[in-house]
């Protein structure tokens, strides 16, 4: 990417980055809890995405649009399978579920008001 957002917006994705790096940690130590074996790879984390991977290279604003879109599916995600959670009275998933919500919905607030 390049332009006058390039600083700002490398600071956010990387941002992201790491926190998307310390939440795949957290959701594999949960599903070890669970007692099953969790994905042992990126690529397998993304085998179970709905979000497809960025192979082009989008302007700045529609890579932000882009990111939008993707932080709003991440918390439809977790809002469908939060029943579950509570049907199996499994507040650890619950509060890991919630947790990602919260980050995801302000991670969206925060993109939007970029393209404002």
């Amino acid at each position: 990417m390049i332009g006058p957002m390039f600083t700002a917006l490398h600071t956010i994705f990387e941002q992201q980055y790491q926190k998307l790096a310390l939440a795949v940690d957290e959701t594999a130590e949960q599903i070890r809890a669970l007692g099953k074996l969790a994905p042992g790879s990126y690529s397998r984390f993304a085998e179970s995405t709905q979000i497809d991977e960025e192979t082009g290279a989008p302007d700045a604003e529609n890579m932000i649009r882009q990111m939008v879109l993707e932080q709003e599916a991440a918390v439809r995600t977790a809002r469908e399978v939060f029943p579950v959670t509570e049907q199996a009275t499994d507040e650890p998933t619950a509060n890991l579920l919630t947790n990602r919500m919260q980050t995801h919905e302000i991670t969206a607030r925060v993109l939007r008001g970029l393209l404002q």
